[in-house]
């Protein structure tokens, strides 16, 4: 096995492995933070992620930490997803190539456009990811204020 071939299978394996420790942290943590929210009452910072009942408003509350945990966990998944395509692209590269020898678009053509389409994709959608994450840390909502108890009649 070639050194890139190593280093393909490497990046596919690490990238499949951080997909199923998301999986499993989702799951153990019920949601993740990208659709989450921070809610501020009274001064004090409330972290809940997004909701995995839609009979609640808000989901699981959860530390900042944990907050913070999960929306980069949740945002390394593109990059991953990609990181995997690419590899797979590369190890499949030498196929593609020898069996597009006579069509309007070369092997290595086609190569370079989808490496770059998913490149593009998801450095956007990364960070799209990233300013709603960073949006949520410093804009909570606020809560309104608790209503006033009712005057006692005299």
């Amino acid at each position: 096995m070639d050194h890139k071939t190593r280093i393909c299978l490497a990046v596919i394996t690490l990238g499949l492995a951080n997909f199923l420790a998301y999986v499993v942290l989702y799951t153990i943590i019920w949601g993740e933070a990208i659709n989450g929210r921070v809610v501020e009452v009274d001064g004090r910072r409330h972290y809940y992620l997004s909701p995995t009942n839609p009979m609640h408003e808000y989901g699981q509350e959860v530390s900042r930490g944990v907050f913070i945990y999960s929306g980069v966990h949740s945002i390394s998944i593109a990059p991953t997803v990609a990181a995997i395509m690419l590899a797979m692209l590369t190890l499949a590269k030498e196929r593609i190539v020898s069996s597009m020898r006579r069509t309007i678009v070369r092997g290595r053509t086609l190569i370079t456009v989808v490496a770059t389409i998913i490149t593009i994709l998801v450095v956007l959608w990364t960070a799209v990811f990233i300013h709603g994450f960073v949006s949520h840390l410093t804009h909570p909502h606020v809560a309104p204020a608790a209503p006033a108890p009712p005057a006692k009649a005299l």
